[in-house]
C-alpha cells in the first residue's frame, strides 16, 4: 500500500546537516581499531543522551546503548558498528585520519552518523510514532567480537528484547542509492592462522636449515587449487591468503612463517569441506619440507551468514522506494563479504540490513566498463585506503535508517 502524501514515512527526515557532517568528519579522523572504540563510544553516547536516550556504556567492553520508549508498540533496534581497519589512509581528505596506520576504510564512521541522526529525527518526532527505539553502537565487528560481546553482557537482558533489528552499510556504488535483497545476503567467513614449524640458520648454509619460507611459498600456491579444484563451481566460496610473515633479516632463515587466511562460505558444507582441505595440505606440504613439528592451525574470526527476514524487507523496501524513488531502490545479489550482525538475531529475531552506495557520481562515470561488476574495478572499495564516501551519503544514512524504522514502529 502506498503511504499517502502527508504520511511521515513520505517526507524528508529533518536533518541538521552541517552537525552531522561535522560529526562524521570528527569520527573519520580519530579511527580506533576493534574493541578499543573508547572515544568512539563516547561521542555516540553523547549523540544519544543528546537526543533524550536513556544510554548505557561499557556493554561487552565498549559498546554503547540507548532507549527511548515512546508508548505502545514494538520495539526496533537500530545497530550501527563502530570500528576502523589497520590500513594507512591514502584518501588525502581534510578531515583524514590522524592516527598513524588506522583508517575508517570501511564505513562505520559513516553507521555511526547516520544512527545518530536518526534518533535524533525520530527522537524529535515523537508525535508520528509508538513503540522503543532500541539504539546501539557495537564494538568489534572487523573480528567478529563484538555482537558476541554485547549479548554474552546481557544486551538483551538489560534492555528491551527488539520485535525487529534493522541495519546498514556503505559500499561503493553510485551515492544516494540503496540496496536490498531477502533472503541470503552475506556469507559465512573464518580466518585461519597456519604456523609452520621450521629450523632457523645462517642465509650462507641452507642445507643445514629447513626453510619455512619455502614451505609457505609452497603452501600459498597449492591453497589456490582448494576452491577451484574441490569444490563444485555451483557453490561460492573464497580462499585468500591476506598475510604472510617470516624472518628478520635477509640473511637470516627463520624458524616459523604465519600464512593468516580468509575463507567465504554461503554453505556449511562448504566451509566444513575447505577447512578438511586446508588442514591436508598444510600437514602435507609441512611433511614434505621436512619440518620438525606438524603445522599449528587456530579457527578465528567466525562470522555467520546474513540471511534478511523477507517479510521486513519487503516493508523497508517499499518504504525506500516511497521516500528515494524506485530508480534509487536496487536488488543486490548475495555478496561474499560478511558481518557479525546476524548475531544479533540468532534467537529468530528478525532483521533487515541494506546497503548504501558511497561513490560520487562523478567518480563511478568514470570508472572502465559498464556494467557495475565491470565499474568496482575501477571505484575505491571498502578496505581500501583511498575509500572517500561521498559526503551525501551522511543524509542517505539518516533518512534510510529514519524511514525503516518509522516502517517498523507503531503509529501514534
Amino acid at each position: 500500500m502506498r503511504a499517502p502524501p502527508d504520511h511521515p514515512r513520505r517526507r524528508p527526515a529533518r536533518i541538521n546537516d552541517m552537525t552531522l557532517v561535522n560529526f562524521y568528519r570528527d569520527l573519520h579522523a580519530h579511527p580506533e581499531l576493534s574493541m578499543q572504540e573508547h572515544r568512539t563510544a563516547s561521542k555516540l553516547a553523547g549523540q544519544l543522551r543528546a537526543a533524550g536516550m536513556d544510554t548505557t556504556e561499557g556493554i561487552g567492553g565498549t559498546g554503547v546503548a540507548g532507549i527511548l520508549r515512546n508508548g505502545d508498540g514494538p520495539t526496533v533496534m537500530l545497530r550501527a558498528d563502530m570500528d576502523a581497519l589497520p590500513i594507512n589512509e591514502e584518501t588525502g581528505l581534510p578531515y583524514a585520519s590522524t592516527v598513524p596506520g588506522v583508517m575508517h576504510a570501511c564505513g562505520h564512521d559513516l553507521h555511526i552518523t547516520g544512527l545518530a541522526g536518526a534518533v535524533a529525527v525520530l527522537a524529535g518526532a515523537r508525535t508520528e510514532w509508538s513503540g522503543t527505539l532500541l539504539a546501539v553502537g557495537q564494538p568489534g565487528e572487523e573480528t567478529a567480537q563484538g555482537a558476541a560481546a554485547m549479548l554474552a553482557d546481557g544486551l538483551f537482558e538489560r534492555f528491551p528484547r527488539p520485535d525487529v533489528i534493522l541495519g546498514q552499510h556503505v559500499g561503493p556504488a553510485p551515492v544516494s542509492t540503496v540496496g536490498h535483497r531477502a533472503g541470503l545476503m552475506m556469507s559465512a567467513a573464518l580466518d585461519v592462522e597456519i604456523r609452520i614449524f621450521g629450523q632457523g640458520g645462517h642465509g650462507s648454509m641452507p642445507e643445514t636449515c629447513v626453510d619455512p619460507v619455502v614451505t609457505a611459498a609452497y603452501l600459498v600456491t597449492r591453497l589456490q587449487t582448494v576452491v577451484s579444484r574441490e569444490i563444485g563451481a555451483g557453490e561460492p566460496a573464497v580462499l585468500t591468503v591476506g598475510r604472510m610473515h617470516a624472518g628478520t633479516r635477509a640473511n637470516v632463515i627463520p624458524d616459523e612463517a604465519v600464512l593468516t587466511l580468509n575463507l567465504r562460505t554461503q554453505a556449511q558444507h562448504v566451509r566444513d569441506r575447505i577447512l578438511a582441505a586446508v588442514r591436508r595440505i598444510a600437514d602435507a606440504e609441512c611433511a614434505a619440507s621436512g619440518c620438525p613439528r606438524p603445522p599449528r592451525i587456530l579457527i578465528s574470526g567466525d562470522f555467520p551468514t546474513l540471511c534478511n527476514d523477507e517479510k521486513t524487507v519487503a516493508r523497508v523496501r517499499a518504504a525506500h522506494r516511497e521516500m528515494f524513488g524506485p530508480a534509487s531502490v536496487l536488488d543486490y545479489p548475495a555478496l561474499m563479504a560478511s558481518e557479525d550482525f546476524p548475531r544479533f538475531g540468532a534467537d529468530g529475531i528478525p532483521y533487515a540490513y541494506w546497503f548504501l552506495g558511497a561513490t560520487s557520481l562523478p567518480v563511478w562515470d568514470a570508472a572502465p566498463g559498464e556494467l557495475p561488476e565491470e565499474k568496482l574495478r575501477g571505484v575505491p572499495g571498502n578496505h581500501t585506503a583511498r575509500f572517500a564516501p561521498d559526503m551525501a551519503t551522511v543524509r542517505t544514512a539518516v533518512t534510510a535508517l529514519t524511514v525503516a524504522a518509522r516502517e517498523c514502529l507503531g503509529a501514534s
